[in-house]
């Protein structure tokens, strides 16, 4: 099914991310964790891309797989990174032949050991670019682009950032998801920011619980920008040990899911890391047995 047609289907949407193992048996440990999530009924579940040969086709082999066994809607995403567009093309190619039909553009960040991103020579520059080329190309696909509720960490400029975020909906994006945060008020003030800016498509909030304190710092890093708030910092270090520190990250956002649902947001992205304790312990904790209960 198409993004536009789930996300108008349902009043609030959750949905999960996942990204590709690189082993055998990291992949039979993610399988498990899905067939945990499945029976929440997610709207969708998405799949982290991995530039470079290999990591690619892990990425459209665990898709292929997803969608086959599980009868659930992925999204792929699909970077610039690396890629030049008649391999980029191809890869759409080849997910058209598989019924993929959504597609999460991003520009992707700097290969590892570099500090800034690099075009390659036929590639795309801007995750923009990227749109506009499935866009014309594969016009059908369902279209999801970032953003990032406490600024994009190269673009200092807000009122410039949120020009590239229009550029990026005006060229066919269908919906936006954000960058993790711990703070719904950077997310209240990034959609209202939207709409001063005139993006009218679907804004989903992007979760993911603390769950170590390893995990905290790991977070800091990958999430440039992403700020904790002294608040959950302090509950984070007073825990003793890290099965605290994942009950203190867990109920954080469980009460942040309850705020983002009473302020009308429109979906929840849940930023699993493979795993399915912390996401089946929200969804306990709000009530509910699976997705469709929040859309009655």
């Amino acid at each position: 099914m198409h993004i536009r047609e789930i996300l108008e289907k349902h009043k609030i949407s959750f949905s999960f991310e996942f990204f590709p193992p690189k082993t055998e048996k990291g992949s039979e440990a993610l399988f498990k964790t899905i067939s945990e999530l499945v029976p929440l009924n997610p709207a969708y579940v998405s799949v982290t891309y991995g530039a470079g040969g290999s990591s690619r086709d892990l990425t459209h082999d665990l898709i292929v797989k997803i969608q086959n066994q599980t009868n659930l809607t992925v999204v792929s995403h699909l970077t610039c990174v690396g890629s030049t567009k008649e391999e980029i093309h191809n890869i759409l190619s080849r997910y058209k032949e598989n019924n993929i039909m959504n597609i999460m553009a991003l520009r992707g960040d700097p290969p590892a050991g570099e500090s800034k991103f690099k075009k390659v020579e036929g590639g795309f520059e801007y995750a923009c670019e990227l749109v506009e080329f499935i866009k014309k190309h594969f016009p059908y696909m369902g279209i999801g682009v970032a953003g990032y509720p406490e600024g994009h960490p190269e673009t200092p400029n807000r009122i410039k950032e949120m020009d590239n975020l229009k550029r990026k909906v005006d060229a066919g994006a269908d919906y936006i998801c954000t960058q993790l945060f711990f703070d719904n008020n950077d997310f209240y003030d990034f959609r209202e920011r939207c709409e001063i800016a005139g993006i009218h498509v679907p804004i989903i909030a992007g979760i993911m619980p603390v769950t170590s304190i390893k995990g905290m710092y790991k977070m800091a890093e990958l999430a440039l920008g992403t700020r904790i708030p002294a608040k959950l910092q302090r509950a984070l270090l007073r825990a003793e040990d890290d099965s605290y520190v994942e009950k203190v990250g867990i109920h954080w956002a469980t009460q942040q899911v309850y705020d983002l649902i009473d302020n009308g947001v429109k979906g929840i992205h849940f930023y699993t890391l493979n795993q399915s304790k912390a996401t089946r312990e929200i969804y306990a904790s709000i009530g509910i047995s699976n997705s469709e209960s929040l859309n009655k």
